[in-house]
């Protein structure tokens, strides 16, 4: 198989590549990296020294590609698949690859700041940092809240990369700092995010690791058992 990808199944930028290739039935061969055990990392760390995952090893063109949004767009480009990841229009492929970083920058990225806090011994937790992080996701909920209007996804009526990285960014982020009851939008569209076929997926093979989520509690009930069968 010519796809290899590093990745952890609880990662959330893990997730989103994870959508993208179940979205297409991208055949790849994953491989879970315990970036605590000192060999995984620096073995990881050979192909991309930043260290992070995921990462993406393509034996057939002897290429290593990082980054989730790059990514994707490789996937597409050399492995397309029935769900184009960006549109062919350059406009809505601009719209695409905006809303893509906003999901990743303003949602996950102050969701991760939030997590992260909590991993620290007491003594060095970051209470302002966390509040910081929070007013961020305030500001991003009302923006996604008011763009989303007459929207089914995130760039209209398509599914795109954007809504790859939409779907465990808002997920955790509903855990972390809910957003249903004051962003009536944002959460409608969620819902819809969750009913993705790749989406269910994807969750089902994290929940073997979701006790390991710092905001465990915080976690939803339907989101700990497996879905019944259709």
């Amino acid at each position: 198989m010519a796809l290899t990808l590093y990745l952890h199944p609880l990662a959330s930028f893990c997730h989103k590549v994870l959508i993208a290739f179940y979205e297409n039935g991208t055949a790849f061969e994953p491989v879970t990296v315990d970036l605590q055990d000192p060999g995984e990392a620096g073995a990881l760390m050979a192909k991309w020294p930043v260290g992070k995952i995921p990462v993406l090893h393509d034996s057939g063109r002897d290429r290593v590609v990082a980054e989730t949004s790059i990514i994707i767009e490789y996937v597409q480009l050399h492995y397309p698949g029935p769900v184009p990841m960006l549109p062919e229009d350059g406009d809505q492929a601009l719209d695409a690859r905006l809303w893509d970083r906003a999901f990743d920058l303003y949602v996950a990225t102050p969701m991760q700041r939030i997590v992260g806090d909590r991993l620290r011994p007491a003594e060095s937790r970051d209470p302002y940092g966390v509040a910081e992080a929070r007013r961020s996701l305030d500001t991003a909920y009302a923006m996604l809240d008011a763009h989303l209007v007459g929207r089914e996804w995130a760039i209209g009526d398509r599914f795109t990369l954007a809504d790859c990285a939409a779907s465990p960014a808002l997920f955790y982020a509903s855990m972390v700092h809910p957003f249903e009851t004051a962003y009536p939008n944002l959460s409608a569209y969620f819902e819809r995010l969750l009913a993705r076929p790749a989406m269910r997926r994807t969750l089902r093979e994290a929940r073997p690791f979701f006790s390991w989520f710092p905001y465990r509690e915080a976690m939803p009930d339907r989101f700990l058992h497996d879905e019944p069968e259709a």
